[in-house]
């Protein structure tokens, strides 16, 4: 049996539901129908823009909300279609039907919901912010490339930039003049309305006239509302489409798992092939865009996390049964969703609301659809688009690190010249070549020193060593030091900021120790952490002698001598040199004379005495007169 918190975990609704009061639904109504404003006219458009008929924007639009009401964990967000996942669903339904339209729903949806549930929306993280605006817009300028026809009346079709750009040249002398007067009316009333709820922006509601409070809420609406406005004006002057649509509430039935288009039949095998690489970008794109709008609610919120597996799980479920309603791949709306926390929602359930008025639009409204012009969507679609191509981003990266616009423009150039699918791929591509390569090459910090009379050699690694850099550290460190031997020379690696080592690494360590042996040079792993230790023990036990901590490195030189063990017999007739390691000074006798023979240390496997050497006795001889 399941614990409470753990049902309210899963469902969030039976979590705010005990809490639920009357003034809650008003609340909620206001918002719900707000959005549903805003949301008729933008799947209709995003219908358009995916190239169906515009039912299938309402058909999106209105499953999101409701399956949000129960499994969403923040009351702001809405789940709807999107002008980018529209787009990249229009490739598959020209050339092959709506029907593969439902089924990537569908297959987008098992793949959130599972993602989610084994929280694997991490994957998300590689995508960086320059690729993610890069994408965004070259999608936004994608989509209002392809709007053009519908602006200016002329035929053609088209499904990317270059084709649009082709179609427009070809087509150009084609244009009718009230299509173009109407689309371009929309597109100055649409940006003539969009600050209007910035009129009394800053008052106090309280300090304004009764008069003004009114003005001031109707201006918001209006606002808010415009793309409603603007399509229902567009529809009063309207006389003719070239198509009717769909009358009545969307179908209930199982996802197609077999299609037929032009007389082409398609197994459910044959679709998942047309689609391609878009069965797993599609459901990437949409987790992308759920966590940029999660982002935004972030910040609206003042710092109230979202719980982002949970959100994926809602998310997923959401495109799952849209399928069963005929509708296209959904994700969440960063336009609705900001008009739904600006219309003062206080639970999930005005999604519950929104989705009413969609079903309503849809049962008694889509008759008037047909009067609807292809100018006037086009015109909105082409203004939303405006704000969605970030231009401030070039000169922002260009201030903070010139290197970011590489994969910026590389997706973006991508995306309109190849496709989105390959474009954010080529855009991912580029920025892990970055990752690999600053793994491949940290930053490494190297200073000669002269310590307690010591040469040294401080070597200081910055980040994590894996096995990119192996080689690259050790020859580094071996290049760094002097190619004469030097008995006084010491290599100090400083680990203070090496966070993690791998075993390819941990084997370079050894050759490395075994290279500085060979030319005479004592080397020291100083303060390196107990994990990068273990890693390096466990491949050779006989590593542990290289590694010490201490404070700072006039600490490490006034306790430690280098000491020289020479060859034993096992060694005669080899090319060996003797090798050289670190005593405690605390071992020794203070005042000794040169040559004196001290105690093996514990661990040699030599079975000759330990000799100090001459010049080292001499050095500290003279350090402790001075002191």
């Amino acid at each position: 049996m399941c614990s409470r918190s753990f049902l309210e975990k899963t469902i969030p609704a039976v979590k705010w539901m005990r809490g639920y009061n009357k003034k809650d639904i008003i609340h909620d109504v206001i918002a719900g129908l707000t959005v549903g404003l805003t949301a008729i006219p933008q799947g209709i458009a995003y219908a358009v823009v995916a190239g169906l008929q515009p039912q299938y924007g309402l058909y999106a639009a209105f499953m999101g909300p409701f399956t949000y009401v129960l499994l969403g964990s923040c009351k702001d967000i809405t789940i709807g279609p999107t002008a980018i996942l529209a787009l990249m669903t229009q490739t598959f339904v020209t050339s092959h039907g709506p029907d593969f339209a439902v089924l990537l729903a569908f297959l987008s949806g098992c793949i959130i919901f599972l993602l989610g549930l084994f929280r694997m929306g991490f994957l998300v993280d590689f995508i960086s912010m320059p690729v993610t605006v890069g994408f965004t817009s070259a999608a936004a300028i994608t989509i209002a490339s392809s709007q053009l026809k519908g602006l200016f009346g002329f035929g053609g079709s088209s499904n990317d930039f270059i084709g649009a750009c082709v179609n427009l040249v070809k087509h150009l002398h084609e244009t009718r003049l009230w299509d173009s007067v109407l689309g371009m009316s929309t597109i100055v009333v649409l940006l003539l309305t969009k600050n209007l709820k910035d009129v009394y922006k800053g008052r106090n509601m309280s300090e304004l006239s009764l008069w003004q409070r009114v003005l001031s809420q109707t201006l918001w609406m209006i606002c808010v509302a415009r793309n409603a406005i603007v399509v229902v004006l567009g529809a009063l002057v309207a006389y003719i489409l070239d198509s009717k649509i769909t009358e009545g509430l969307p179908p209930f039935a199982l996802p197609p798992f077999s299609s037929s288009f032009n007389g082409t039949n398609y197994t459910f095998i044959d679709m998942v092939q047309e689609m391609g690489t878009s069965v797993a970008v599609v459901p990437l794109i949409s987790i992308l865009e759920k966590s940029i709008v999660d982002l935004h609610v972030y910040v609206a919120a003042k710092g109230k996390a979202v719980d982002a597996t949970q959100e994926m799980i809602a998310l997923g479920v959401g495109n799952i049964l849209g399928s069963f309603v005929r509708s296209m791949p959904v994700t969440g709306s960063f336009t609705r969703t900001a008009v739904n926390n600006a219309s003062g929602v206080c639970t999930q359930l005005g999604g519950a609301f929104t989705g009413l008025l969609i079903l309503v639009a849809l049962g008694f409204l889509t008759g008037t659809f047909y009067y609807i012009p292809k100018a006037s969507l086009a015109g909105l679609i082409i203004c939303a688009m405006f704000f969605m191509v970030e231009y401030e981003m070039v000169p922002l990266l260009w201030k903070t690190k010139k290197l970011d616009l590489i994969p910026f423009f590389a997706t973006f150039f991508g995306c309109l010249f190849i496709g989105l699918e390959y474009g954010i791929l080529l855009g991912v591509g580029v920025n892990l070549v970055f990752i690999l390569y600053e793994s491949a090459r940290p930053s490494v910090h190297r200073k000669e020193l002269t310590i307690n009379g010591n040469s040294v050699l401080l070597v200081r690694p910055e980040n994590g060593l894996v096995f990119p850099a192996a080689e690259y550290i050790r020859d580094i460190i071996v290049r760094s030091c002097p190619q004469d031997d030097q008995l006084d020379f010491t290599i100090v690696v400083d680990g203070t900021h090496v966070f993690t080592v791998d075993a390819t690494m941990a084997k370079n360590m050894q050759l490395l120790t075994i290279d500085l042996e060979l030319r005479k040079q004592p080397v020291i792993f100083w303060n390196w952490r107990r994990t990068t230790e273990g890693t390096c023990c466990g491949l050779d036990p006989d590593m542990a002698r290289y590694f010490r901590y201490g404070s700072t490195l006039h600490d490490l030189f006034r306790g430690f001598l280098p000491f020289v063990i020479t060859p034993s017999e096992n060694d005669i007739g080899k090319e060996t040199l003797p090798r050289f390691y670190l005593r405690r000074l605390l071992l020794l006798p203070s005042i000794m004379d040169v040559g004196t023979v001290v105690e093996r240390p514990a661990g040699l496997d030599s079975e000759q005495d330990v000799v100090i050497n001459e010049q080292a006795s001499q050095r500290l001889i003279a350090e402790e007169s001075d002191s």
